[in-house]
C-alpha cells in the first residue's frame, strides 16, 4: 500500500511538473505589452510595496527562482531575468510577492520559516529510519518506539506543507494584482500568467496531498500493528 501511494502521487507530481514546464515555455514566446524584462518587473514591484533593501539577482538553472530572506535577495533564473515575456513577468512577480511577504510580516511566512529547522531535521529521521527499514526487512518491522518517531517526523513535514500552501497562494495572488493594476500583463496576457501561477501553485497541492496520505498510512499502520 505505501508503495502504490508513493508511485502513484510520484506519477501525479511528475505530470504536474512536466504540464508546469510546458506551460511556461509556451508562455515565455509570448511578449508583454509592457516590455519589461523579470528584473525590471521585480525591481518596480518592490518600489510600489516600499520595499528597498531587497536585491534582484541572476542565477542558473531552470525554475530555480526564489526569495531568500536570509540575505534578502530574489533571485530569478537568467531565462526569467531577461525575460520580456508572460512567463517571466509571472514568476518575477511571484518571487516579489514573497519579498513583500517578509517585509509586512506575514504571519504563515513567519511560521513556515520557524519550522525550516525542524522540517529538515524531521527529513533526515525519515531517511534513516527507511534505510533501517529496508535492511531490516519492512516498515511493519519497526519497534513502536521507532514506528512513533515516524508519525511525528511526517506529520511534522505535513505540517510544513499545509503551511506552504497559503504563503504560496498568497504570493500568487499579491503578484496578479500587482501586474494587473500595474498594467504590465494585459487582456490575454493576464489571464495566461494567471494559469502559469496556477499550476505552480499545483505542485505545493500535490505535494501535500502526498505528506496527508503518507501520514494517514503511518498512523493507520501503527494502529493496525498494535491490534
Amino acid at each position: 500500500m505505501y508503495w502504490i501511494i508513493l508511485i502513484g502521487f510520484g506519477l501525479l507530481s511528475w505530470w504536474v511538473s512536466r504540464t508546469l514546464k510546458k506551460r511556461f515555455r509556451e508562455y515565455a514566446e509570448i511578449p508583454t505589452s509592457s516590455g519589461l524584462s523579470g528584473a525590471e518587473v521585480a525591481e518596480r514591484m518592490l518600489r510600489d510595496n516600499n520595499v528597498h533593501d531587497v536585491k534582484v539577482i541572476s542565477v542558473d538553472g531552470e525554475l530555480t527562482d526564489h526569495y531568500n530572506s536570509k540575505n534578502k535577495t530574489i533571485n530569478l533564473s537568467k531565462a526569467v531575468y531577461h525575460g520580456r515575456n508572460v512567463s517571466a513577468a509571472a514568476v518575477a512577480a511571484h518571487e516579489t510577492g514573497h519579498a513583500v511577504q517578509h517585509a509586512t510580516a506575514y504571519a504563515m511566512l513567519s511560521l513556515r520559516s520557524a519550522m525550516v529547522p525542524m522540517v529538515n531535521l524531521s527529513s533526515k529521521m525519515m531517511n534513516v529510519i527507511f534505510i533501517m527499514a529496508i535492511l531490516g526487512g519492512a516498515v511493519f518491522g519497526l519497534m513502536p518506539q521507532m514506528f512513533l518517531l515516524v508519525i511525528v517526523a511526517q506529520a511534522i513535514i505535513t505540517a510544513f506543507s499545509l503551511i506552504t500552501l497559503p504563503v504560496e497562494f498568497d504570493a500568487s495572488a499579491r503578484a496578479l494584482q500587482w501586474l494587473n493594476m500595474s498594467k504590465i500583463t494585459v487582456g490575454e496576457e493576464h489571464e495566461k500568467a494567471k494559469n502559469a501561477l496556477q499550476w505552480a501553485a499545483s505542485t505545493y497541492v500535490v505535494a501535500t496531498l502526498a505528506a496527508i496520505a503518507q501520514l494517514l498510512y503511518f498512523i493507520m499502520a501503527f494502529g493496525g500493528s498494535r491490534d
